[in-house]
């Protein structure tokens, strides 16, 4: 399987971040559903400072201003673009790949190369370029260097 477009070499630290987010890639979907509700449903703790005058008489569109927020939020956004990044690319990969994601990213063990190769029946090389493969499919679609 090769994912790859073009052959840019990434640095060791995009490599190890790109990697760390297919990690926390559960954690990132829970923050990503925390950021909505916060911003759909906030807290808003703002002091009325028109005392005893009238009516604003301009209408608001609260859910403008929550669509707004929602499309405007940067952490949200970055959240977001990795995530989709990740699903893109996994869904993408034969099944012996999206097994090693499973046994290697999201099964919470840490496992040796040796195991995760055993596992899945594959030499410990083999597993290591699989990785190698989709590491640098993600990060070619997050455009990283």
């Amino acid at each position: 399987m090769n994912l790859l477009t073009t052959a840019i070499k990434p640095t060791k630290i995009t490599f190890k971040k790109t990697e760390a987010e297919w990690y926390n890639y559960h954690n990132t979907l829970k923050e990503i559903a925390r950021l909505r509700e916060e911003i759909m449903n906030p807290f808003d703790e703002e002091q009325d400072e028109n005392v005893g005058g009238g009516k604003n008489n301009i209408p608001g569109n609260p859910t403008e201003k929550i669509a707004t927020r929602l499309t405007t939020h940067k952490q949200l956004n970055y959240l977001t673009e990795i995530v989709d990044a990740i699903e893109k690319v996994y869904n993408a990969l034969p099944d012996d790949y999206k097994q090693l994601i499973r046994v290697r990213y999201w099964s919470g063990r840490k496992l040796t190369w040796d195991i995760i190769a055993d596992e899945l029946h594959v030499h410990r090389s083999t597993a290591i370029r699989w990785r190698d493969e989709i590491i640098q499919a993600t990060i070619e679609l997050l455009g990283w260097r």
